[in-house]
């Protein structure tokens, strides 16, 4: 039995890189959702080319069509961020960069921020100060955006994307070396599905502690609309309602073949959803 409800579902907009953010804030209150999740990157909220009046002017846009902003995800994967660097520049650099995006989450008016331990070597030869750098670097984060009042959700990667966490055990050892309560862990079904994991394994080990989900089909890579890969979708439903989750399964659609008419990724997965969901 599926107990997750529409009113659970975001979407994102990074598919919407070549249009106006207004466009994909349209196409939201169009699709019937009630809720967004910002990723921050230009052309749509690179922060270091905005002003504070630019900010409010993006919270503006969200709520003036009934949105809320459940997550917000400054863009950490293809930048120079990397917490978990062989530098102590980029190290720094990359902290100052969460810092002020942590400000910012605020002054959108989320609780909720994305954040990823970066990557060492892929050859593991600075594995283990890799994995001090990102501990240490996610440590300071949480006591910030615990007095922001923020909770960061910690993601899951794919393995070629990151060589620290990648998969259920090694973010319940991230995790359990944090032990930090502004910090929950969080899921994309995509990483997920490539470990060979479902989210029941997610939800046994970690519970409340899971705060945020990337809830995308795939091929079973690509984040792709939902119908367009061969992901067990309905099955993750059925298991987030068993576990009773309580979150927010938001759609990061990325594939380049979205690009062109992201819109139709959008009311696509959106429709597919709501016709299972109560």
């Amino acid at each position: 039995m599926i107990t997750i409800s529409k009113s659970q579902i975001s979407v994102m907009n990074i598919q919407y890189g070549y249009y106006p953010l207004e466009k994909f804030l349209d196409d939201a209150a169009r699709a019937g959702v009630e809720h967004v999740e910002l990723w921050g990157a230009a052309p749509h909220f690179h922060l270091e080319d905005m002003t504070y009046t630019d900010v409010c002017r993006v919270r503006k846009q969200i709520e003036e069509r009934g949105l809320s902003l459940v997550c917000y995800t400054p863009e950490q994967c293809i930048y120079p961020v990397n917490l978990a660097a062989d530098s102590t520049v980029q190290r720094r650099r990359s902290l100052k960069y969460f810092e002020d995006n942590l400000r910012a989450a605020a002054e959108l008016g989320t609780d909720k921020m994305l954040v990823t331990t970066g990557w060492g070597y892929l050859d593991n030869s600075n594995i283990n100060e890799a994995w001090k750098y990102a501990r240490e670097g996610l440590m300071s984060l949480g006591d910030m955006a615990r007095d922001y009042g923020i909770k960061l959700a910690l993601e899951v990667l794919r393995r070629d994307e990151s060589n620290l966490v990648y998969n259920l055990p090694t973010l319940k050892r991230m995790m359990e070396d944090l032990s930090h309560p502004a910090i929950g862990a969080m899921i994309d079904t995509i990483p997920m599905a490539l470990a060979g994991e479902r989210p029941e394994d997610y939800l046994k080990v970690f519970g409340e502690q899971l705060v945020h989900v990337h809830f995308i089909d795939g091929a079973p890579r690509g984040h792709l609309a939902w119908g367009d890969g061969v992901l067990d979708m309905k099955g993750y439903l059925e298991e987030f309602s068993r576990y009773s989750y309580k979150g927010y399964l938001s759609l990061e659609i990325t594939d380049g073949r979205y690009r062109v008419d992201p819109t139709s990724s959008v009311l696509q997965s959106v429709e597919r959803l709501y016709d299972v969901l109560t």
